[in-house]
C-alpha cells in the first residue's frame, strides 16, 4: 500500500508552479492529496478545495486587527474558519506526511499529526515579506514570526535561496535545504545565432518596487552611445496598470524605437518565446530582504531558453551567473551601471554566454534542483518503517508539463 502525502498550500494549487512541482515529483512515491484553493491539479488522489470565501482569517473585519494587536495568534489562527475547515476534511493522523507550503501552513500541518512527520517549504523569508509597509510590520510581522517558531517543530525544511536559508538558521535555529524556483529542462531548445542588435528581454510582474524603468533607461543610454547595438522587449504579466502605462510611455520615448513593453504570454509559452532573444535582463534593487535574496523563476527560464544573462549585484543571482559563466553582473542597480554592463555585450561574448547556458541547463533544471523534496519525504517514510535511505541518492523524477498560469510571490516571475 502506497503512503499518503498531503500537499498543503493556501494558494490556488493548480496555478502555483512551485507546489505543482511538489505534486508531480511526490506522485512517484506516494498517493498525493492536495489541500488549497481552486480546483484539483492533475494527478492527485484527492483534493480538498478550501472555499474562496474562507480566504480571510475571520469574517469580522474588526476581530483580525484586534487579535493581531493583542498577539492572540493561537486564537486567530486555530479559530479561523479556513483552519477549522481543513481539520474537518483532513482528520488528524489520517496521512503519513504533510508538505506545508509557506510558514503559515506549518502550525496547521503539525495539528494534522501526520504519522511520519511534516516537511515545511518556505517560499520566502516570511518574517520580512511585507517589511516595506508599516501596517504589515506592526500587525502581520509578529504573526509570521509566531508561525516560524512553529517551523522549528517540523522534521525538515526547504526554502528558495541560500541567503534566506542562512537567515532562518540565524534567527530561528533550523536548517533549510535550498530548492530554487527552477523550471523544467528543455532538451528541445538550442542556442540561436547572435547578430546586432543584440536582442534583450525581460519578463515578469509589473511591480513598482522592482524599478523596471531602470532597464529601459539603461537601454536608452546604450542607444545614445552605440546606436543599433541592442533592443529591449519587456514582457509584463498583469500588475499595477498605472505602472504598466508609465513603463510603456518610457519605452516609447527611447530613441530609435528599440524598447517595447509587450503583453504577457501563457506560462507554457514563456521559454519558447525567450528562446527567440539573446540575453535576459533583470536588475532589481534590494529594497526588501526578499528582493535582495531574489532567485526568481525568470533566471532559470533564461537558462532553459539558452540566453545570456545580465543581472544586478543581487547575491543569489550573481552566484548563479558567476558559477556557470552565463552572463554579466552589473556593478550596481542604477541605469548607468546597467548600461555599462550592456555595453560589454559583443556578439562573441553573448555567443559564449548562450553556449554556457546550454551546458548549465540540465544542472539548473527543476528535475535536478527539486531533489531535496523527494529526499525529505523518503527520509520521513523510511524513518516511519525503519528503512531510511542511507545511500545519499535520489531517484530522478519524470519531467512534468508546465501549468498554464502563475502565482506571484515576491520571489516569483
Amino acid at each position: 500500500m502506497r503512503p499518503t502525502v498531503v500537499v498543503l498550500s493556501f494558494s490556488p494549487i493548480a496555478r502555483d508552479p512551485r507546489v505543482l512541482r511538489q505534486v508531480r515529483l511526490l506522485s512517484a512515491v506516494a498517493d498525493v492529496v492536495t489541500c488549497g484553493y481552486g480546483p484539483a491539479p492533475e494527478g492527485v488522489t484527492r483534493h480538498v478545495e478550501v472555499p474562496e470565501r474562507l480566504a480571510p482569517w475571520r469574517s469580522s473585519r474588526v476581530a483580525v486587527p484586534v487579535l493581531l494587536a493583542l498577539r492572540r495568534f493561537d486564537r486567530l489562527y486555530f479559530g479561523s474558519e479556513r483552519i477549522r475547515f481543513v481539520l474537518e476534511h483532513l482528520p488528524p493522523g489520517s496521512m503519513d506526511v504533510v508538505i506545508a507550503n509557506d510558514a503559515l501552513a506549518a502550525p496547521l500541518a503539525l495539528a494534522l499529526e501526520p504519522r511520519a512527520g511534516v516537511h515545511s517549504d518556505l517560499h520566502e523569508y516570511a518574517p520580512r515579506q511585507g517589511e516595506n509597509r508599516l501596517v504589515w510590520r506592526v500587525l502581520v510581522g509578529p504573526l509570521m514570526r509566531w508561525a516560524c517558531r512553529a517551523v522549528r517543530d517540523v522534521a525538515s525544511v526547504t526554502t528558495v535561496a541560500q541567503g534566506i536559508a542562512e537567515e532562518y538558521r540565524r534567527e530561528y535555529g533550523f536548517r533549510a535545504d535550498v530548492v530554487p524556483n527552477a523550471t523544467a529542462y528543455r532538451a528541445d531548445i538550442a542556442p540561436t545565432p547572435v547578430e546586432y542588435p543584440v536582442r534583450l528581454v525581460h519578463i515578469g510582474v509589473a511591480g513598482r518596487a522592482r524599478s523596471l524603468e531602470t532597464m529601459i533607461d539603461a537601454v536608452s543610454l546604450v542607444e545614445r552611445d552605440a546606436p543599433g547595438s541592442v533592443t529591449l522587449d519587456v514582457v509584463l504579466a498583469p500588475g499595477d496598470p498605472t505602472y504598466i502605462t508609465e513603463l510603456r510611455a518610457r519605452a516609447d520615448a527611447v530613441p530609435g524605437g528599440v524598447a517595447r513593453v509587450l503583453p504577457p504570454v501563457p506560462f507554457d509559452e514563456i521559454v519558447p518565446l525567450l528562446a527567440t532573444y539573446d540575453v535576459g535582463v533583470f536588475v532589481c534593487p534590494p529594497v526588501t530582504f526578499n528582493l535582495r535574496h531574489a532567485l526568481p523563476n525568470k533566471l532559470f527560464e533564461f537558462v532553459q531558453a539558452r540566453l545570456g544573462v545580465v543581472v544586478g549585484p543581487s547575491p543569489e543571482m550573481a552566484r548563479v551567473v558567476h558559477d556557470h559563466e552565463v552572463g554579466v553582473v552589473a556593478d550596481g542597480f542604477g541605469a548607468q551601471e546597467t548600461a555599462r554592463a550592456l555595453a560589454t555585450l559583443t556578439i562573441e561574448r553573448v555567443e559564449s554566454f548562450k553556449a554556457a547556458s546550454d551546458t548549465a541547463a540540465e544542472l539548473l533544471s527543476a528535475e535536478r534542483l527539486s531533489a531535496p523534496w523527494l529526499r525529505a519525504v523518503e527520509d520521513l517514510l523510511g524513518a516511519e518503517d525503519g528503512t531510511a535511505r542511507d545511500d545519499g541518492q535520489v531517484p530522478a523524477a519524470d519531467p512534468a508539463p508546465a501549468p498554464t498560469a502563475d502565482v506571484t510571490r515576491e520571489e516569483d516571475r
